[in-house]
């Protein structure tokens, strides 16, 4: 493993990276069938609070179960368990502890299914299945895939993997190294194995599957190599591929057609994932979909973002480089788009727009709307109609600099010019810096108290392009750009936000940035993790910390609540710094690479004081 070490930290070196970077239908007994994951309602209507606001889509799944990465298709990251209190949280302690054996960023969150818990590790992705039921949490069994070495050095931002799905009896879940895989969820054995991305040309796969009507839809990593995104559908029983969409080059491949209907008018118009674009260089241009992906049911639609343009030098692809950094809606059976928002037109920034797009239905100015909630990295939180794409409110959740604000007319940021960037141009002090406002880290919705709870980054950067060629399988960049904290003297922040309002309700500032997800539970509270290795409880309503423990090592995945055989509510997380924050840019953290192998973070110089590399899960219970 040293030699291989060796050849990602020469990569990322080379590289200079600092970091990475319609109509209605109704829903029918075919939609909601027993090939996706089980809806504790017919209807597929979430929980409702008494603000009037509703998750779009019900659970997966019992509510003490967590059948899919974010426990339901809305992406709210909500758990109707009540047991944990603000009177109670107090008394949490851990129940037990399981060590994944992988260092590395442990992104993502396992899954409980009837009394059995699975999990997924970073490269190698070896899953495993733990016994709830018996004293001890022995395993099921465990199944480590082929899974090939060169992915190591084709991956961007760590060999993180952010999560597998349950549906009709099986775990799927991604190789780093751009195969798709399902496993039967009682034997451990693998059912079909599918390769999706050329690993030769730096297309990797981290991203968290969802099933949908009998399908399981994937995405691609590797913006910065300069690859062509694009989003599939897999025929959840066999494994075969059933639609690819790209997201940008010619309409067709984009499979725009009769029912795209955009709601801005400069988005419409023939091929513009080809006319946005000088030359050829759609080819190469980016848009991956390594995020989280949302599904609304009655509209059957699935919702996706797209990642940066490539590269990053701006003067290289003159125009809007439709359609990366943007928000897709695509029918869920033909991968037909239905609608597209380009959230950063010409990004030139690297803000990927691949963040988690939360369905839900809110009171906003007397009348209920059917929206879409997004946590952008450009630092603004858009709330959007789900049906259409329009923005209907879009504020800065974080502090920025790069932008005066969004004009709902047109749906387009207004770009301060000196924060505009260039080739072999210097231009200091952008807020946020490439990290984002918010990035992986998903955020999570209470009906009960109609706020979002966001973790967030407070990073600026100094950003410098420079001419770039590609070659295939190599990094395709074109830029530096050193990150530093953001104004206030914290680096990250645990906030409350009303989507209705475009407003923070309060906040709780971090030393550095808060990577890991978050959760939010019908007790009133809301659960998450930081850099430094605390997990956290806190009243979902004040911001007031109720309780934290100190985990083996600092926190970048999600946390997932559930009910154990013996009826108690059960809460779990991963422990495992990586990713940008714990790979590119951080201190000392991995005690286990020489001092002179890799150059050393200079974001977070002094995180190795309170953490170190680790593979852990921890349970807690009252």
């Amino acid at each position: 493993m040293i030699g291989d070490t060796r050849g990602a930290v020469a990569f990322l070196v080379a590289a200079g990276l600092w970091a990475c970077s319609a109509g209605e239908k109704t829903a029918t007994n075919d939609s909601l069938s027993n090939a996706g994951p089980q809806a504790t309602s017919a209807a597929a209507i979430g929980t409702t609070g008494p603000s009037g606001a509703r998750i779009a889509v019900a659970h997966a799944g019992p509510p003490g179960e967590w059948q899919m990465p974010a426990g339901d298709y809305a992406s709210s990251r909500y758990s109707e368990l009540a047991s944990i209190t603000p009177q109670n949280a107090a008394n949490l302690r851990v129940a037990w502890a399981f060590s994944t054996g992988v260092l590395r960023g442990h992104e993502g969150q396992p899954l409980v299914v009837a009394n059995t818990m699975y999990v997924v590790t970073p490269y190698p992705n070896v899953s495993y299945a733990i016994d709830l039921a018996q004293t001890g949490q022995p395993l099921k069994w465990k199944f480590r895939p082929e899974n090939s070495q060169q992915a190591i050095g084709r991956a961007c931002c760590d060999v993180v993997n952010r999560g597998a799905a349950y549906a009709d009896g099986k775990i799927f879940y991604n190789l780093l190294d751009g195969h798709t895989i399902a496993i039967d969820a009682a034997t451990g054995n693998q059912v079909w194995r599918t390769k999706m991305g050329d690993l030769s040309r730096g297309e990797t796969m981290t991203m968290a599957p969802i099933v949908v009507k009998g399908k399981v839809i994937v995405g691609s990593s590797g913006g910065e190599m300069g690859v062509r995104g694009w989003i599939a559908a897999l025929d959840a029983a066999t494994g075969k591929e059933v639609w690819r969409a790209y997201n940008i080059g010619p309409d067709r491949d984009v499979k725009v057609g009769p029912k795209f209907k955009t709601f801005y008018a400069h988005d419409r118009g023939k091929d513009l994932g080809v006319s946005t674009w000088p030359g050829n260089t759609w080819k190469t241009g980016g848009g991956a979909v390594w995020g989280w992906l949302s599904y609304d049911p009655a509209l059957n639609l699935i919702y996706h973002g797209t990642s940066n343009p490539g590269p990053w030098n701006e003067n290289q692809r003159a125009g809007d480089n439709k359609w990366t950094a943007a928000i897709l809606a695509r029918d869920a059976d033909t991968g037909e788009m239905v609608w597209a928002f380009q959230v950063t037109p010409h990004d030139m920034w690297d803000y990927d727009a691949v963040n988690e797009n939360i369905l839900v239905d809110l009171p906003i100015k007397g009348q209920q709307r059917k929206v879409l909630v997004h946590f952008d990295r450009n630092g603004f939180a858009y709330t959007m109609d789900r049906a259409t794409g329009e923005v209907i409110l879009a504020e800065p959740f974080v502090p920025m600099n790069w932008s005066t604000g969004v004009d709902l007319t047109t749906g387009r940021p207004n770009v301060v010019e000196t924060k505009k960037t260039a080739q072999d141009k210097l231009v200091k002090d952008i807020c946020p810096s490439l990290e984002g406002g918010k990035n992986q880290q998903p955020a999570a919705f209470s009906p009960q108290t109609g706020l979002f709870y966001v973790p967030t980054n407070n990073l600026c950067m100094d950003f410098q392009a420079r001419a770039v060629t590609y070659i295939a399988g190599t990094p395709f960049i074109g830029g530096n750009a050193p990150e530093k904290g953001g104004p206030g003297g914290y680096r990250g922040e645990f906030i409350a936000w009303d989507a209705t309002t475009g407003k923070k309700i309060w906040g709780i500032k971090e030393p550095y940035p808060v990577w890991g997800g978050a959760l939010a539970t019908a007790g009133g509270v809301v659960f998450y993790g930081t850099l430094d290795g605390w997990f956290k409880a806190v009243d979902a309503r004040s911001g007031k910390v109720l309780w934290q423990f100190k985990v083996g090592s600092g926190v970048v995945g999600n946390p997932v609540t559930y009910t154990g055989p013996d009826g108690k509510q059960y809460v779990a997380i991963y422990a495992g710094i990586g990713g940008d924050m714990g790979l590119l840019i951080a201190g000392d953290v991995a005690a286990n690479l020489p001092y002179d192998v890799r150059e050393r973070g200079t974001t977070l110089p002094d995180i190795s004081r309170w953490t170190s590399w680790g593979g852990e899960l921890f349970v807690f219970s009252l």
